[in-house]
């Protein structure tokens, strides 16, 4: 097929990577994509990769170029094209699109339209209250006590979010974002986090294999919330709980993906797209503590790398109705662990333009690859000399390790990382620690 890729990041190249991995020989384009993106056109056997300078939150200028090139199927990675309705501009063209209008969309874009569908669908999640001013925030901060979890009601690059037990951080952080719209105050829940990406054609739902992300920029969970600076996948722990994955997968199928398809179904809004779902195993069962409407990231890096199952397919599926004639995806029983390099600074002020080095290295090691999610190519320092990769942005570079069980995918890993030099750059050395031991 003939397939668009909107999205510059590391879940992006984790697509088309797994895109390329197919026999099908796909022509794929990306916009805009990165220098990893558009290095893979040539580490490719199968398939081929074009990036071009198309702004992929433009709808009109999305839907042209795509009707214009006949593309055939267009997957949208980021969040913000599908708030600003890019599907919507592309579906009455008849052009195939993985990833829900915007209406729909708004499951992840606003925090309150969420948690009015959970609980109309009837949804398990936490209490939380919509503040529009700061005595609002302060009040319900104390109804619902320590810790205190404050979310922006929109979007927020995945640094919306703040759960602390200091309650002037949480006034200051409720400050800060009622100056762009209300903002969450929610009951803290505990226990431990799993991510489930579950592709829906607004009437049937199809689960991939759970992940586990880490947000917390410091080993230990420690220093603020980022956009993600590691994950893995599977989980083999959910086996001690639930009897098995699949045990797991069907719980939240029953449980919180369907109710929130059908309900969305109801209001005229169908979800089509990937329904990503951030749970929470608390000792009351399972929770929901948000919904997103894309694939996450960097959970993406390693779950796609164990799909046995054609990815075209399934989005394809998902995108023209027919979900309901696909069996469950198979996946590897290999363990996959990635590691996020990020900038100095991030994630409040990345430094950026950085010279980033040790990428060949990095990825020669066996097992490994790298999913970019903030890179360039700059001007050389001489002339005549050859251009480096330079970082544009707070996560750099994903490493991806795949290996026969989670000790010697964190191996690879972080062999790997090691071969990588950026001026202040910064990694987790525990990412997938506890499943390794």
């Amino acid at each position: 097929m003939r397939i668009l890729v909107l999205g510059s990041g590391a879940r992006e190249h984790a697509i088309i990577l797994a895109l390329l991995d197919e026999e099908a020989g796909h022509e794929i384009i990306a916009a805009p994509g990165n220098a990893g993106i558009a290095a893979s056109a040539t580490s490719s056997a199968r398939g081929s990769v074009t990036t071009i300078a198309l702004d992929p939150t433009d709808p009109v200028l999305v839907a042209d170029y795509a009707f214009d090139n006949d593309i055939e199927l267009v997957v949208i990675g980021p969040e913000a094209p599908l708030v600003a309705g890019v599907a919507d501009a592309l579906r009455p063209r008849g052009i195939a699109v993985f990833g829900p209008g915007r209406a729909a969309a708004a499951l992840e874009g606003s925090k309150t339209f969420a948690k009015r569908i959970m609980e109309a669908a009837g949804v398990p999640t936490g209490r939380a209250t919509l503040a529009d001013t700061l005595a609002e925030v302060e009040a319900t901060l104390d109804d619902f006590g320590a810790p205190y979890v404050v979310k922006a009601d929109g979007l927020a690059a995945g640094k919306g979010v703040l759960v602390t037990d200091d309650r002037d951080a949480a006034l200051a952080h409720a400050t800060h974002y009622l100056q762009q719209g209300p903002v969450l105050v929610e009951e803290f829940l505990d226990g431990q986090e799993v991510s489930l990406f579950l592709l829906s054609d607004g009437t049937h739902v199809v689960p991939l294999s759970p992940a586990q992300d880490y947000k917390r920029l410091r080993d230990g969970d420690r220093g603020p919330n980022t956009g993600g600076m590691g994950a893995y996948s599977p989980l083999p722990w959910l086996a001690g709980r639930f009897g098995s994955e699949q045990a797991f997968v069907d719980e939240v199928i029953e449980t919180i993906a369907m109710p929130t398809v059908k309900q969305l179904a109801e209001e005229q809004t169908p979800f089509i797209g990937l329904l990503y779902a951030g749970l929470i195993l608390t000792s009351r069962g399972i929770r929901v503590i948000e919904f997103n409407a894309r694939f996450g990231d960097p959970e993406t890096q390693v779950v796609l790398p164990r799909l046995e199952t054609p990815l075209s397919g399934l989005l394809f599926a998902a995108a023209t109705g027919g979900l309901g004639q696909v069996p469950r995806p198979v996946f590897r029983p290999d363990a996959a662990v990635t590691v996020v390099l990020a900038s100095e600074g991030y994630p409040e002020a990345p430094e950026t333009g950085r010279v980033i080095e040790g990428v060949d290295a990095a990825a020669s090691v066996p097992g490994v690859h790298l999913a970019h999610a903030a890179t360039a190519i700059g001007a050389p320092a001489r002339p005549g000399g050859m251009p480096p990769l330079v970082a544009t942005g707070g996560r750099v570079l994903n490493v991806v390790a795949v290996g026969a069980d989670f000790a010697e995918a964190r191996r690879r890993a972080y062999e790997a990382i090691g071969h990588l030099r950026l001026e202040g750059g910064q990694y987790r050395t525990d990412i997938a620690a506890r499943v390794a031991e």
